[in-house]
């Protein structure tokens, strides 16, 4: 039986789009903990245990009085480092009445927590997303539930072969994929699964901007940094072209798991133009047809037909393409050793 911990301690994860966090206590289990997300009043965001240690009130249902939350079974107030400030009962504060708080850093329009040993926290391993805000403006973001393991999601997301099978309502290619060329790069602890398919009809993506029938390089640039934070580059120029020059979108495709086999899908896209309301309404609703109708459903099926046993113990059989999620999902085990072993 594996000793290793559910989940890496020692990295970064989102807990939740800047947007989603205010005045308001929000309350989101992020890596098996409560935790409570409120903006304080200079405008920081705070992430803490969402428990009272007294008797374990969830504080995200208790009242907030400036940068202080009152519990809302007994009254003891917290401040936002987690120190008890008030004790309605007695002038004495119990030495224990301490609540657990992480660090926190926002950036790109999301907000990361560490989960794991404070003095270990490197704002420069925070993954780079400010490609996804396109002249100052932010990108489309969505948050979806799944009743999955996190590094399923990975799976899908670092092996888009499926898309030929899994997105024929919304994504496809019309088999071009089956033309291309795959290639998994490593740079130390970052993966790079990438397509290239060249001289093709222009993809689906392009379509305000191309002829149908031009003759495009199409291409499907995904990196990966540990344990789940994806940035995929869609692209197309003429066939031979200069590619900084083609149509791009820049998506976000992260995931923090909320339990052992639940996870918060967090994504995110950029437009190929500016923000308008009808525009925004075709492509949110082409993105959560594609992540809620069809990706969604293949991965929770998948990971209720594991019956609860090891991904490893059922020998799965490769392909070839689904490199990039192999390689994840190793690179995940060797990132757990090494933290159980300090």
């Amino acid at each position: 039986m594996s000793t290793l911990k559910p989940f890496l301690e020692n990295v970064w994860y989102m807990a939740a789009w800047s947007h989603e966090v205010g005045n308001d206590l929000l309350r989101r289990r992020l890596v098996g903990e409560p935790v409570m997300l409120l903006r304080k009043e200079d405008g920081q965001a705070v992430a803490m245990v969402d428990r009272c240690p007294h008797r374990y009130a969830p504080l995200s249902k208790g009242e907030r009085e400036g940068d202080t939350i009152i519990c809302p079974y007994h009254g003891l107030t917290y401040d936002t480092s987690g120190a008890c400030v008030r004790n309605p009962y007695s002038d004495k504060i119990p030495a224990s009445a301490k609540v657990r708080t992480f660090p926190v850093v926002e950036r790109d329009g999301i907000v990361w927590f560490w989960p794991g040993d404070p003095e270990k926290a490197d704002e420069a391993a925070i993954p780079d997303f400010s490609v996804i805000v396109i002249e100052g403006h932010a990108p489309m973001t969505g948050l979806m539930p799944m009743n999955a393991n996190y590094e399923y999601a990975t799976d899908n997301l670092m092996d888009l072969s499926h898309i030929e099978f899994v997105h024929k309502g919304t994504f496809a290619g019309r088999g071009v994929i089956f033309a291309g060329e795959h290639e998994v790069k490593v740079e130390g602890r970052r993966l790079h699964s990438n397509w290239w398919m060249p001289k093709i009809p222009a993809p689906g993506h392009t379509l305000a901007v191309y002829d149908p029938e031009m003759i495009t390089d199409h291409w499907l640039d995904m990196r990966w940094d540990p344990p789940a934070s994806m940035y995929l580059q869609v692209g197309a120029c003429p066939a031979g072209g200069n590619r900084e020059e083609g149509i791009i979108l820049h998506q976000a495709h992260i995931l923090t798991p909320e339990t052992e086999g639940t996870s918060h899908y967090f994504w995110a896209t950029s437009r190929l133009g500016p923000p308008s309301a009808e525009g925004d309404a075709i492509l949110t609703g082409l993105m959560e047809q594609a992540f809620r109708d069809e990706d969604k459903p293949i991965i929770e099926a998948a990971y209720a037909n594991m019956d609860a046993a090891d991904f490893w113990d059922r020998k799965p059989v490769s392909l070839g393409i689904d490199t990039g999620g192999t390689r994840a999902r190793r690179k995940i085990q060797e990132l757990k050793k090494e933290e159980t072993a300090q």
